[in-house]
């Protein structure tokens, strides 16, 4: 057996093993990766509501928002993420809900002053990853036609099982964009290189979907570990401010995770490695 042989067996048995040992879990795995993506928008809606009167200070004193402006942007901000993603949760007007959160992002990226943020850029481009697959599984569990052709009029020609494909390929390279801003800031170390090889293999496996389950299933782990070592915001000091920035990235990372799960219930779809192979 070469040694590509005995990769693809090594990865097939690991990759059924974590569905055997998934199968309770599995009925509840789509729910709970939607809540997880969204995660993010209930914990910032949050905090700006316990923190009105200090977001509204910086808006208007560091970014020179007009004050009726501030309390106009804070106030839909809080409302659509609120909103908008329990329908997404609930499965209900998808596309709209994926549409307005992506628009929560740019606009905050815009308001806070974040668009240059190069480590802000690439989780919120994962989050966004892990919206399009959120899109992808309505797309996939319900064939007749839904509000999404009329958001997506630009693009007429693609069929709706189409457009799942795109999205599903769309959302696995955003996903795996989070790594990228891992690899390139901090100080390395031995320990360092060998996680960032081991998670590099894993991102390209998802992003070609070569065994995307498994490999998904690995950031996944990959993923909750660093979170909880790197941003344990618990431990933080409620008078230190890095305790909200600390907080922020956690729910970031964890609605990231959400998009991993999800690709690991649906799968990496018919653009993948894995699916061209069982047409030949």
């Amino acid at each position: 057996m070469s040694f590509e042989d005995t990769i693809r067996e090594t990865s097939a048995r690991l990759e059924k093993t974590l569905d055997t040992l998934g199968q309770p879990v599995k009925p509840y795995l789509p729910a709970l990766s939607r809540f997880l993506v969204v995660a993010t928008f209930y914990e910032d809606s949050l905090r700006i509501m316990v923190q009105w009167s200090d977001q509204k200070n910086y808006l208007e004193g560091d970014r020179g928002f007009p004050r009726g402006i501030s309390h106009m942007f804070l106030i839909l901000n809080v409302l659509a993420m609120v909103i908008f993603s329990s329908t997404l949760i609930a499965k209900k007007h998808v596309s709209t809900s994926v549409c307005v959160l992506a628009g929560v992002i740019v606009s905050q990226a815009i308001g806070y002053g974040l668009v240059f943020n190069i480590s802000f850029f690439l989780r919120n481009l994962s989050i966004m990853g892990g919206l399009l697959l959120c899109l992808s599984e309505s797309i996939l569990c319900n064939k007749r036609q839904t509000s999404s052709s009329q958001l997506f009029a630009s693009l007429p020609t693609l069929t709706e099982t189409e457009r799942h494909q795109y999205f599903q390929l769309a959302g696995r390279v955003l996903l795996v964009l989070l790594f990228v801003g891992f690899v390139v800031q901090g100080e390395w170390s031995f320990l360092r290189v060998l996680v960032s090889l081991a998670g590099f293999a894993a991102c390209v496996m998802v992003v070609v979907g070569f065994r995307a389950k498994w490999s998904a299933s690995f950031l996944v782990t990959f993923l909750c570990i660093m979170n909880v070592i790197v941003n344990n915001w618990w431990t933080v000091q409620h008078s230190n401010y890095m305790r909200d920035v600390t907080k922020y990235n956690f729910f970031q990372c964890l609605s990231i995770t959400g998009g991993l799960l999800l690709l690991v219930s649906i799968g990496p779809g018919h653009l993948s490695y894995d699916e061209k192979k069982k047409e030949y």
